[in-house]
């Protein structure tokens, strides 16, 4: 079993680029933010998982207007402990990483366990995603529950979302009341913004209690109001989000996008969200070393 190492509240250069590994949190009266980091192939420059997941930590660590928290960073399915001590878990990878690692039917049951307390969940871009042997013939997945809808791999048998690069797109705030929408404006972005995503089988309509947070008008050639970043309030008393970017990493760099992430994690987590969104600072994104900040 690998060591346990004590997670510190400050954020420097040795947290930023050690070792993803088991860690006991600290304070039981302090937020914890339990980031995951799934498998992922892709080339570089593009996902990005773990420099992504390096990066969110260091931006929630060094927030300078909201309360603090402490980030867990893993590479594994977590454990017991961590588990216990998340408010909210977020999943990086390349489709939803509970069904990539070992035992998906006792990840999902972890899971269960998790958001039956009223965990928060965020998952981003492809861990937003789902394959055909991990969903029923109906489509039906607990991600419905948890988070309201997601991104339907074209193995479903029931429902083909489509991944797609788009230059320009343009995503638009669609909820400017709620705490996520705070200090981020609309934004245009080159990525790959799913579309179609699956929100059940009521004709595929968002859920009662699922909000979009950002909508684009996609294909270019054909636009329709596609939601793209969406919420949701469960009556556990939990809180899911999911939003389909960013496919590309330099991507992070965008104010907006990184603001809405960051405060839909806060949110889910059950923090207050700064009128004016999260603050931090992130001077480059060489520093957390990913493959490549270009894609080839």
């Amino acid at each position: 079993m690998l060591p346990k190492i004590i997670a510190t509240l400050s954020f420097g250069l040795a947290t930023a680029f050690g070792t993803l590994s088991e860690s006991s949190f600290a304070a039981d009266d302090q937020k914890c933010i339990l980031v995951v980091i799934g498998p992922s192939n892709h080339p570089p420059g593009s996902h990005e998982v773990a420099a992504g997941g390096r990066l969110l930590k260091y931006c929630l660590e060094t927030m300078t207007n909201a309360s603090a928290v402490q980030v867990e960073l893993v590479e594994y399915w977590p454990n017991q402990e961590q588990r216990d001590a998340a408010s909210t878990i977020v999943f990086l990878g390349d489709t939803f990483p509970a069904n990539r690692f070992r035992d998906p039917k006792q990840n999902l049951k972890d899971l269960s366990a998790m958001m039956a307390r009223g965990c928060g969940i965020v998952c981003l871009h492809y861990a937003t995603g789902l394959l055909g042997v991990d969903v029923s013939e109906e489509g039906d997945h607990p991600l419905l529950d948890w988070m309201g809808g997601y991104f339907a791999n074209r193995s479903c048998p029931h429902h083909e979302s489509i991944a797609r690069i788009y230059p320009r797109a343009k995503i638009e705030r669609s909820a400017p009341e709620h705490p996520i929408s705070r200090g981020w404006k609309s934004f245009e972005i080159n990525d790959e913004p799913y579309i179609k995503n699956y929100f059940g089988r009521q004709q595929n309509r968002l859920g009662k209690h699922v909000i979009p947070i950002a909508t684009s008008m996609l294909p270019p050639e054909n636009p329709k109001k596609e939601t793209v970043a969406w919420c949701l309030q469960r009556e556990d008393g939990g809180r899911g989000f999911a939003v389909v970017m960013p496919h590309f990493y330099k991507n992070w760099k965008d104010d907006s996008l990184r603001r809405l992430i960051l405060n839909a994690t806060l949110w889910t987590a059950q923090i207050e969200v700064p009128q004016l969104g999260v603050e931090t600072a992130l001077e480059n994104l060489e520093q957390f070393e990913p493959e490549s900040v270009t894609p080839r």
